[in-house]
Formats: structure tokens, C-alpha cells, sequence
């Protein structure tokens, strides 16, 4: 009886699949001897405040409980999709950099004559499981099919939302390379991406990859698959060079002091991705608020207005009781303040940050409640008053951008 019950929770003892593998061996001896471990776990780059015991937030998680079925919790009708087409990918970018937001952090981006996807989530549902957990509010607008052939594969954590098994499946049948922060090779290999597609970077480290220097920078988060081992893989945002251009996605991450010296030492950047959605009160540290993401954008610019800046993990899944769109809209009135340039296409929709910023505020239109119009908003806004950093570093000619109130050919 006892081996009969035994070989019963036999499969109930097997680690599922979509959790991932825990690190061992020489990836565990790597991982214990990383300066960013300690205690048992990764270790965030600034000391983390105690969080409150959880009977004392639980009237105001009651409060959010309601607040999060509320009207403005999603679109009232169909979000407007730009169903990107692989002729649009097969035309180069005339400036050599173009960024398509596909939603939430998911980014393909154009660069150095490379193709490089970012955070790279195609599920319905950011969850473990297919029947439960946030469902996406609108379709991917391109098949994940369609991008076999890119170079670079980039993930900065292993949650559910950014990490999707059954991507990164479809794309290890192509010959990208997969970049990840320290620990998530383990998840990539159990998936079947061969081990010599990975590159694991701890925080400051770089790997040239098809001609493109990928560095690993801080951020403030955590990460974990699974019901345990929490803190077993690093978080990470990244900075992404080819010879004339510079981009940063921060992944998530908190505001923390740390955007200053990675602009110092990875920039200027033409564009910045920046997490300005499912913050929260109850979790400062974990994701930023839109004003906070313009803060960050800032510093990694040196004060200065930098590049575009285009908005990320916002739109796509709802993962905490803000209005909808109340992630874009406190960035671009935020953003409008500070002369920065933001960059909100429909999802899908390809743009050249060195060339246009499209910032026509779309989402008003199947949201529930329509605040004031921007006063700047309007569609493919061209650059203008202002050198982009590649062309003040001199990597591309100053013709190359448009003359001031025309828009790009």
C-alpha cells in the first residue's frame, strides 16, 4: 500500500515545467559567489523598507479589492491595434534604430542592422496556469512566428509576465540568443534553448552578441517562479549598443538611486523603455509610478530631456487597481512638464525614436473616462529643437533627422 501511494504522488512531487528549473552545479557555485547574493537569495541594490504585517494592510487590501472592480479597471471597447506586417520589418530603419511596442514590456527592437526582443510574452494569461490568472485585454499584434529570426532574446526577470514558457519554445526553433539575468538559464535549458544560446550576466556585466554589447544594470525588484525557492535568479534591467545607438529598458524595478550612474556610464540613449504601470502603495519597491519613471528616464539622461521615452508594462494585463490608463497619462502630463519626449504608439505600430515621436493619445478613445486632451498631443510628432543623442554624439549624419516641422519621408 505504501509504495502504491508513493508512485501516486510521485508526479505531484515533479517540478512542473512551466516553474522552471532551480540552478545547481556550476550555475549554483556561480550564483553563491555573485557580490548582488546574500542570505540565502539575491539582494536588491538599496536596503528594502519592512514591509507591514499583513493584518494591518488588510482593510486597505479590502478597499483596493473593491476599488479593482470599478469602471476605468479596462478598455470599454477593443484596444486599437496596428497588426504589424513583415514587410513593415523587411524596409531597414532609414535611422538605423526602430522600436515596436508590442504590449505590456514586450519590445522588438531594430538596431545595428539586429533584432532584439525584449520580455518577450505571448500567453493569454501572465500565469502559471491556462485557466487562471490575468487575461491579456488585447491580441499581440504579431504572430510570434514571424519572429523566429531575431537575434537577441532579452529577459530581465523570471515572473510570469515577462518570462512566458511557450515563447521562448517558439523562438529556441530559430537561432537567437537568449541574454537573462543570473540564475534564469536554468528555466531557459529545462525549456530547451541549448546552453550555448545562453548568456547569463550578473548586474554590471557584459556579453557581445551579434555584434551588440549587452550590459546587465541594477534594479529593484525580486523574481520567483513556483510556490518556493524565491530570490534564486537575479532581476535585471538592461542597456542595449550597437556602434552608433544606445536604448535601456529597465525591466521592473522601484525608483532607486541607481539611474544616474548607469546613464553615466551606458549613455546617452536614444530611447529609454520604461515601467510606468501597476504600481501600487503597497509595493513602492517594486514598480514605479509614471512620475517616478519620468524621474528615472532623467537621470539616466544626465537631467537632460535625453531621448524618447516610450512607456512599458502598462495596457495589456491588469495588474493592480489604477485606472487603465492611468499609467500613460500621468506619464505624458508628467513628461510634457519636462520637455521630455514620449513616445505612445498603438501597439504594434513600428517608429524610428530618432526620427518621429508618436504620441496621438489613442487609449482615449475606449477608455470610460476621457480627461483633458494633451496640448501637444498628435500622430509621428517629428523630432525637432533638439539633436537626438546619436547625432550629437556624431554616429549619424544631422541630415538624417527631419527638418524642423516636417514630418519623416
Amino acid at each position: 500500500m505504501l509504495a502504491t501511494a508513493r508512485r501516486l504522488l510521485r508526479p505531484l512531487r515533479k517540478r512542473p515545467a512551466v516553474f522552471g528549473a532551480v540552478p545547481e552545479g556550476r550555475r549554483l557555485q556561480r550564483i553563491l559567489r555573485s557580490p548582488n547574493h546574500a542570505g540565502g537569495g539575491f539582494v536588491n541594490p538599496v536596503p528594502e523598507p519592512e514591509l507591514p504585517r499583513f493584518w494591518k494592510v488588510l482593510p486597505e487590501l479590502l478597499g483596493q479589492v473593491r476599488v479593482w472592480t470599478d469602471s476605468g479597471r479596462r478598455p470599454v471597447r477593443p484596444v486599437p491595434l496596428h497588426r504589424t506586417t513583415l514587410a513593415d520589418l523587411a524596409v531597414p530603419p532609414a535611422s538605423g534604430l526602430r522600436l515596436t511596442w508590442l504590449g505590456h514590456s514586450t519590445v522588438l527592437a531594430e538596431i545595428g542592422g539586429r533584432k532584439v526582443l525584449f520580455d518577450p510574452v505571448w500567453s493569454a494569461r501572465c500565469s502559471p496556469f491556462g485557466f487562471l490568472g490575468p487575461r491579456r485585454l488585447h491580441p499581440v499584434p504579431v504572430p510570434l512566428e514571424a519572429l523566429t529570426d531575431v537575434d537577441v532574446v532579452v529577459v530581465s526577470h523570471d515572473h510570469y509576465d515577462h518570462l512566458d514558457m511557450a515563447a521562448v519554445r517558439t523562438l529556441a526553433t530559430g537561432n537567437a540568443v537568449f541574454a537573462v539575468p543570473l540564475g534564469v538559464g536554468a528555466h531557459l535549458e529545462r525549456w530547451g534553448v541549448p546552453a550555448d544560446r545562453v548568456r547569463e550576466l550578473d548586474w554590471g556585466e557584459s556579453a557581445g552578441i551579434a555584434g551588440l554589447a549587452l550590459t546587465a544594470t541594477p534594479a529593484l525588484h525580486s523574481c520567483g517562479r513556483g510556490l518556493a525557492g524565491p530570490r534564486r535568479a537575479l532581476w535585471a534591467s538592461w542597456v542595449v549598443a550597437s556602434a552608433a545607438h544606445r536604448l535601456f529598458h529597465s525591466g521592473d524595478t522601484g525608483y532607486f538611486p541607481g539611474f544616474s550612474r548607469i546613464g553615466a556610464e551606458h549613455g546617452p540613449f536614444d530611447a529609454t523603455m520604461i515601467q510606468v504601470g501597476a504600481y501600487n502603495e503597497l509595493w513602492p519597491t517594486h514598480h514605479m509610478t509614471p512620475e517616478e519613471g519620468l524621474r528615472a528616464h532623467l537621470e539616466l539622461s544626465g537631467g537632460a530631456p535625453g531621448g524618447a521615452l516610450l512607456p512599458i508594462h502598462w495596457g495589456t494585463f491588469d495588474l493592480a487597481p489604477h485606472p487603465w490608463s492611468a499609467p500613460v497619462e500621468g506619464i505624458t502630463a508628467a513628461a510634457r512638464r519636462r520637455d521630455v519626449r514620449v513616445a505612445a504608439p498603438e501597439p504594434g505600430r513600428p517608429f524610428e525614436p530618432l526620427l518621429e515621436t508618436p504620441d496621438e493619445p489613442w487609449w482615449r478613445a475606449v477608455t470610460a473616462s476621457r480627461p483633458a486632451e494633451h496640448g501637444n498631443a498628435g500622430r509621428a510628432r517629428p523630432v525637432q529643437g533638439r539633436e537626438s543623442a546619436a547625432v550629437a554624439r556624431g554616429d549619424i549624419p544631422e541630415g538624417t533627422a527631419p527638418a524642423p516641422g516636417r514630418e519623416p519621408a
